[in-house]
């Protein structure tokens, strides 16, 4: 009996039922806390899923045809995400539902615009040409309560996570033109080979080959300083709001253009051979001739000399280039070539059936198109301009040399001396440069008549307007910007579109055209 009231007078121990009955609850909040993290790492893991899905989508929205399918493909195929902490006898992968339509339904959707403060998507997009942004939804993944109380009947239910993508895009290192596409996807394959006859635009409402330029920041002058310098801008401006445009008719912007044809109006800068900055190309063949002048001392009764020709070291120039419709330049597409402007029925765009077989007649006697093309790995039917240019630059056997288109002879007597001076006017023309320093192609140079233009988007635009790059093409000026008549105008380009714009040579980094990045916007 001692025992027993010492036993329960005994205080040793006396806490062991509270930590026993408590141990119900700390094993509860752990259980919690343990299936919460996993329930979170669950989530992170679905988020970053949905994430790398939408940049890669964002990536296609290049606005040309099959963008929304590539975009839903991307994410679709290139996600390759795990989760590892959802049991719910799916597997670890992460997967998003494959789709091709351009909506705004489904796991992957289409919108126009995304307002990122109120996070509310726009406009569905049903174009491919419209699809702007990409909203990217994973499938839904459950997590299995392992230790929390009634241990394995409940579940997180399903948990699925979403992300907003865009592809923003910059414009670096090029000139400041640019000009109205006839359709989003121009040019394609079927485009390339075609002349074009741009016409200035801005003054009202934009159309399909309308050209104009694109304001870095400074102006006018920029502009005309920036097409005639060799790499042209370096600066980068922000595409995604797009660029603004200069405003108003520059006819005499071109001039500066004309500087790579080796044409030095009184304003334009001269040839700087050290940087080649508003120097020519090496290959200047035009329709243009200029008119020297020659004078040979003889005797009166002597008989007449032989023309000095053109390029005579003691030539005076008599009146610099101007068009000469005998000096046979390259020709333009048939449907273009004998259109006036006077009625505006010159269409922009060519057939690309432009007359080879004339210009290699007046010019390279010797051989024909034929061989020319065969020579480029070509037909004669599929044989441009550009081709032919290269061909002329590939061998100095086959560049052209100044050639005398017309001459008159005079002969003067001095006094009754018996001598006197026989001067002859030479019209001549020169498809190699007298007035700059011709510039190479090279790694780091393009060839100075392969000039890089903006494509643009201009639906609706009107005067000045924020333009949009859509991409870049490389556009071989054929011929330079002057008054021939009722044929043209000195404020038109005419030039061959020759590919989607490359680097130089396909390898330099030294223009950038349009750099695109896709980023997430939620």
């Amino acid at each position: 009996m001692r025992g027993t009231r010492k036993f329960w007078k005994d205080e040793n121990g006396a806490v062991a039922p509270t930590v026993a009955l408590s141990l119900v609850a700390l094993i509860a909040s752990g259980g919690i806390a343990f299936d919460y993290a996993r329930l979170a790492a669950m989530d992170t893991e679905l988020q970053q899923a949905a994430d790398q899905a939408a940049l890669a989508a964002a990536t296609q929205l290049d606005g040309a045809s099959g963008a929304c399918a590539r975009a839903a493909a991307a994410a679709a195929s290139l996600l390759a995400n795990e989760t590892r902490f959802s049991n719910d006898g799916s597997g670890r992968a992460i997967a998003v539902t494959s789709e091709s339509a351009c909506d705004a339904s489904g796991s992957v959707r289409f919108y126009q615009s995304y307002d990122e403060v109120t996070d509310i998507p726009g406009t569905p997009a049903t174009t491919d040409g419209a699809a702007k942004v990409v909203i990217v939804q994973v499938s839904a993944r459950q997590a299995d309560y392992v230790l929390t109380p009634i241990v394995g009947a409940i579940s997180s239910g399903n948990i699925s996570a979403e992300a907003v993508a865009s592809l923003s895009s910059a414009v670096c290192k090029v000139p400041p033109l640019m000009f109205c596409a006839p359709n989003p996807d121009f040019p394609q394959a079927a485009d390339i080979g075609k002349g074009m006859l741009l016409e200035p635009g801005g003054g009202g409402t934009w159309v399909s080959g309308n050209y104009g330029y694109l304001d870095f920041g400074n102006g006018a002058s920029g502009v005309k300083i920036n097409l005639g310098r060799n790499n042209e801008v370096a600066a980068c401006s922000d595409n995604d709001e797009g660029v603004p445009t200069e405003p108003g008719n520059q006819a005499s912007v071109t001039k500066f253009l004309n500087s790579r044809f080796d044409l030095y109006e009184p304003s334009v800068t001269a040839c700087n051979s050290s940087t080649g900055d508003f120097c020519p190309a090496e290959n200047v063949v035009k329709d243009m001739t200029r008119i020297e002048e020659v004078k040979v001392n003889t005797n009166k009764d002597d008989p007449q000399p032989a023309n000095p020709g053109c390029g005579h070291a003691d030539a005076t120039v008599k009146s610099d280039f101007a068009y000469d419709p005998t000096a046979t330049g390259f020709s333009r597409d048939s449907n273009q070539a004998s259109c006036t402007t006077s009625d505006n029925s010159c269409p922009k765009f060519g057939n690309k059936d432009w007359d080879e077989a004339a210009y290699v007649a007046a010019n390279h006697p010797g051989t024909t198109a034929s061989a020319i093309a065969t020579a480029m790995n070509k037909t004669v039917s599929t044989l441009m301009r550009w081709d032919v240019y290269l061909w002329e630059l590939a061998d100095k056997a086959n560049r052209l040399a100044a050639k005398l288109v017309s001459s008159t002879a005079e002969f003067k007597e001095q006094g009754n001396s018996g001598k006197g001076t026989w001067t002859f006017t030479n019209t001549c023309a020169y498809p190699q440069p007298k007035n700059g320093t011709g510039v190479a192609s090279g790694t780091n140079q393009k060839d100075r008549r392969l000039l890089t233009v903006a494509v643009v988007d201009c639906t609706g635009a009107n005067g000045k307007f924020d333009a949009k790059v859509l991409r870049f093409a490389d556009l071989f000026l054929v011929q330079p910007s002057l008054d021939r008549g009722t044929s043209t105008g000195k404020d038109q380009i005419y030039g061959e579109i020759v590919r989607v714009a490359e680097r130089a040579n396909g390898q330099s980094a030294f223009q950038y055209y349009l750099r695109q990045r896709p980023r997430l916007l939620k």
